[in-house]
């Protein structure tokens, strides 16, 4: 009973991530018909419009929301086993906004040089900033047991962060820093097959990995007395943890800036969806979880005030939030 309700699980999510890939090519200011994207993916004679704008636009930006959205989904499952609380996320702990400054800060300083940023150095220096905020996050933990407490000093080194982004991209003089300013909202708009191609690497490679850790997870979710007692070093398997989770948040806000909401939302949906919470299933579950739900609300922002976008980090707060306002009060009923 227990797999079948798995498998209708990861059916669901595998039709959702398809449906709105689909859609995601199809629909934009301009529509273009399912019969011509087939065409035009197939590699037999289509418009030339319609296939610069699939090949070169939507195609990889569509890739790339859901690569990035599994990758964020699957950082904010480890961040809530770390901490045991399931509204720990990159976004909340502001490890998405430490990367967001560090990467703004070398794409300023390369960008006023005329120098290109590679993909590889917008992923170490977004890995760089989301170990230092992660750092200041470890720090605080040890100094307060409680975890709302770590939460809220988590939301403040966010803000600090994004003040410090916002005074940097405004003063900024030339006229590619200043679109920066739309990239700090978040947003998949302008990736490349490079990109795709980069993050792919780094996301999938990084996400096996973790599946790999699966049963080590599981026994931390325990406790970490039961952990030890299995023989699982308790040191080493936090920093991997941390290790990770910040290796997944610093790909997704290297490419596109601080993705609201997604890292704590889409784990609690995938456990509803799957009633457990083991690794073995939850792992692969929340990466169709998290492409599915950036494919969705990228959809909304591109396509909902055509031809004028909305930021993702809008669209995925407005779905995110109340579901994080949901675990919070069930949370307090519990304990009441």
């Amino acid at each position: 009973m227990r797999r079948s309700r798995y498998g209708i699980a990861y059916m669901i999510l595998i039709v959702l991530v398809l449906i709105f890939l689909a859609v995601n090519i199809c629909a934009g200011s301009i529509n273009i018909p399912i019969q011509e994207v087939w065409n035009i993916l197939s590699g037999r004679h289509a418009d030339a419009v319609y296939s610069d704008i699939v090949l070169q636009i939507r195609f990889p930006r569509a890739l790339a929301a859901a690569i990035l959205g599994g990758g964020l989904a699957l950082s904010g499952y480890l961040l809530q086993t770390f901490f045991h609380n399931p509204i720990a996320g990159p976004f909340i702990l502001g490890i998405s906004s430490g990367a967001k400054l560090v990467v703004a800060l070398v794409m300023v300083a390369a960008l006023g040089r005329a120098v290109q940023v590679s993909s590889l150095t917008m992923i170490l220096a977004a890995f760089i900033g989301a170990m230092i905020s992660m750092g200041f996050v470890l720090l605080m933990s040890r100094v307060m047991e409680q975890m709302s407490m770590l939460i809220v000093s988590g939301v403040m080194i966010g803000y600090i962060c994004t003040a410090i982004t916002d005074f940097v991209v405004t003063f900024a003089d030339d006229a590619d820093i200043v679109n920066l300013h739309n990239w700090s909202k978040g947003s998949f708009s302008g990736i490349s097959w490079e990109n795709v191609g980069m993050m792919a690497i780094v996301i999938f490679f990084t996400s096996f990995f973790v599946f790999m850790m699966s049963k080590p997870i599981s026994a931390y979710q325990m406790g970490e007395s039961y952990a030890q007692n299995m023989g699982l070093n308790i040191p080493l398997f936090r920093a991997l943890l941390v290790l990770l989770s910040s290796i997944l948040s610093a790909c997704v806000t290297a490419f596109a800036g601080p993705v609201s909401f997604v890292g704590i939302a889409v784990p609690h949906l995938v456990k509803q969806l799957f009633g457990t919470a083991k690794p073995l299933w939850m792992i692969p579950g929340c990466f169709l979880g998290g492409a599915a739900f950036c494919l969705f609300c990228d959809l909304l922002a591109r396509v909902m005030f055509a031809p004028t976008e909305l930021s993702i980090s809008t669209v995925t707060a407005i779905f995110g939030a109340p579901v994080v306002i949901f675990i919070m009060i069930r949370k307090r009923k519990e304990r009441g």
